[in-house]
């Protein structure tokens, strides 16, 4: 099952990192609506490339869903976070970017602590269909808490903030963490019971309300602050909580000391990979660059890409003459 579980995974992280170049584009061209109003979608709604990006978001979490029904919550979630690297790997090849030894470096860190962190673990076994109301109730309740702070506190921060991308970055990761422990149970319900199960399963329709949560959290994250910002809390929150659900409310089982002990210290070289990478100066100087050459050519059509490879990088984007209305 892991054997069709983890492509998957890998298939859903990369369509999520594709989706979040093509949101954050969109994103770029409604810097005057407010993050948490509904004119927000709308303006979205308007552009196709935001809209290619839904279809994006849809296929991953297509991909997801058939990864949960073929493996464990604490093995496919952490997966996930290979989206990061995907991401910032995607905007430098699309706009020319170029990455250095350190980010390469830092790419291998995660891949390896990634790897050593799931060897250690080694999780298994485990039931979404065995568990008891009063540990969902609590698990929902606790969750959902945490969202509602981190979105509250999150709006109190200026409305063009990087601190306000990061903390509405992590409410979408906690989100979609719940999200996944919901999509496990839904999918464990369809394969005892079939369509039947699935359909009078009360996960399945609260997978729906979380997942649309996610997505509104996501673009309020995006429309905040720089990708540079946002997107670590997004990637890092939902396999954290995804594990936590796997081992403490589904019951997963996994190594226990001294093995754990490893798998700590994986999780702090995955961490550190993460935030060395999307911290990297190297991407910014490399992409900026590769921009600016080819706004001569092309008259600055490329100012939106331009842009978002700045957002990546955490630095201003480069101002270049265009053709006034001149549009992705």
């Amino acid at each position: 099952m892991i054997a069709v579980g983890l492509p998957l995974a890998l298939l859903a992280a990369a369509l999520n990192a594709a989706s979040n170049v093509l949101q954050r584009a969109a994103n770029r061209h409604a810097q005057d609506v407010d993050a948490m109003s509904l004119r927000l979608i709308d303006r979205l709604a308007r552009q196709r490339i935001w809209r290619l990006g839904i279809l994006t978001v849809i296929g991953s979490f297509i991909a997801q869903a058939l990864a949960l029904a073929n493996g464990q919550l604490s093995v496919v979630q952490p997966v996930i976070i290979l989206e990061l690297p995907m991401t910032l790997l995607a905007a430098s090849r699309i706009w020319h970017g170029r990455l250095r030894r350190q980010d390469w470096v830092a790419i291998g860190a995660m891949c390896l602590g990634l790897a050593g962190l799931l060897g250690c673990l080694h999780p298994h076994g485990g039931r979404a269909g065995n568990v008891p109301a009063f540990a969902w109730i609590l698990g929902l309740t606790l969750s959902a808490a945490l969202v509602i702070g981190l979105s509250v506190a999150a709006v109190r921060e200026p409305a063009r903030s990087d601190r306000r991308a990061a903390l509405f970055g992590v409410a979408s990761g906690v989100t979609f963490g719940l999200t996944a422990a919901l999509i496990k149970a839904a999918t464990e319900a369809l394969s005892e019971s079939g369509p039947a199960g699935l359909f009078t399963a009360w996960q399945t329709y609260l997978t729906a309300v979380a997942g649309l949560a996610g997505l509104w959290l996501v673009q309020a994250a995006f429309n905040a602050g720089r990708l540079v910002s946002a997107q670590p809390g997004i990637t890092l929150a939902d396999p954290a909580v995804a594990i936590l659900w796997g081992t403490l409310v589904f019951n997963e089982q996994t190594n226990g000391f001294p093995l754990l002990a490893v798998g700590a210290a994986c999780v702090v070289l995955l961490l550190a990979g993460a935030f060395a990478l999307a911290r990297s100066p190297d991407l910014a100087s490399s992409t900026s660059q590769g921009d600016a050459d080819q706004a001569d050519d092309r008259g600055g059509a490329d100012e939106q890409p331009r842009d978002v490879v700045a957002d990546v990088a955490g630095v201003q984007p480069v101002q270049a003459t265009h053709q006034p209305g001149a549009r992705l």
